[in-house]
């Protein structure tokens, strides 16, 4: 068997040592005679593996005890919706900024719930910089909305926006890859399948004192309230995905931790960058100041050359490097799982697929 080095945006690239855990526990967990996926949700095996996961979780973010963590399903384009329906009325407004076509998304998704301001909208620079905060137009509504991190288009911020309302965060591509003050947030809100593990989870961070907001209207299955009363089990959870999000959480910790991940992912991204930045034959349009660590898009000179260096990079084992189909290019999206070995391999096939064409 070899794997190959996976830069793809999601599903994202896995731990092997994630991977090889659950392949050698797929068949019998811990004694129990069944996989973890046969375990009723309701069993203490099962309630162990939830209690863990959200004790890592817990460490490695520094959750304060104000804070509910909840493990949803659907991902976080439905957390698009339980935004608005847990925080507001229909009546109330909310502002959003949107800086990619994800925050994009959930503007119009909470428009359909909420009275959206959008306070600012990169569009107008083909989402290469932050909107510049002067230009903001707030509307001091009941929360403000943003995506510290765009995956497709490479675009993250820098900092945290200083607002004074709850500050809600779609950190799908970026939870995970670095310290983060979650004090800083009303919400923080996360698809797994980026840092965190497999697709069909969704990560929900929330202050306490924000839950029992929600509208009368509120399905029960996008209640954060509910779920937190539940344990993150109204229903039967997504029982596999969670135990593999327990084992990345403990793959993290045994690292050394955030700040140990966080040291990993700024030298990726600083070799990936330099490496584009010091030839003439690729570019990166993101503005320097907003660069995302975790989704490096680049072009090449010659745009008809793409198909040539994607068809010769996964010949070499470098996958998923295609950028996406409204942006184009390339896109190198170098998450936790990947390894900066991978980094090392794409950047000397850069060089050599340069010197052969450029």
């Amino acid at each position: 068997m070899s794997r190959v080095y996976n830069f793809c945006a999601g599903p994202a690239a896995l731990p092997e040592a994630v991977l090889t855990r659950a392949q050698e526990e797929l068949l019998e967990w811990q004694g129990q005679g069944a996989s973890v996926m046969e375990l009723s949700h309701r069993s203490k095996a099962f309630i162990d593996v939830m209690e863990q996961a959200e004790s890592r979780l817990r460490r490695l973010l520094g959750v304060p005890d104000d804070y509910a963590v909840l493990f949803q399903q659907g991902g976080a384009s439905q957390q698009f919706a339980a935004v608005p329906l847990n925080l507001s009325s229909d009546t109330d407004s909310a502002d959003y900024l949107v800086t990619g076509q994800w925050s994009k998304k959930a503007l119009a998704e909470g428009a359909r719930f909420v009275n959206a301001n959008c306070v600012a909208d990169g569009a107008e620079d083909n989402f290469m910089s932050i909107p510049p905060r002067d230009g903001w137009s707030l509307g001091g509504g009941r929360y403000f909305h943003y995506c510290p991190n765009e995956t497709i288009g490479g675009l993250e911020f820098s900092d945290v926006p200083a607002v004074d309302s709850p500050l809600v965060a779609d950190m799908s591509s970026t939870l995970l890859s670095r310290p983060v003050d979650v004090t800083q947030f009303g919400v923080i809100y996360a698809g797994a399948q980026k840092n965190i593990g497999p697709a069909g989870l969704a990560l929900v961070v929330v202050q306490k004192e924000l839950l029992g907001q929600a509208r009368s209207s509120c399905p029960a299955m996008l209640n954060w309230e509910t779920a937190a009363t539940n344990g993150s089990m109204y229903n039967t959870p997504p029982t596999f995905a969670v135990y593999l999000t327990g084992l990345v959480f403990e793959w993290l910790e045994s690292l050394g931790g955030l700040e140990v991940m966080g040291a990993i992912n700024a030298r990726k991204a600083a070799r990936l960058y330099g490496h584009i930045d010091n030839s003439d034959f690729y570019s990166n349009p993101v503005s320097k100041s907003a660069r995302s660590w975790m989704n490096v898009p680049f072009t090449l000179a010659d745009s008809a050359l793409d198909k040539v260096f994607l068809d010769e990079a996964e010949q070499t084992g470098l996958t998923n490097l295609k950028g996406h189909r409204s942006v184009g290019g390339m896109r190198a999206s170098i998450y936790n799982a990947v390894p900066e070995a991978a980094v090392e391999a794409l950047c000397t096939f850069m060089s050599e697929f340069e010197q052969r064409y450029g």
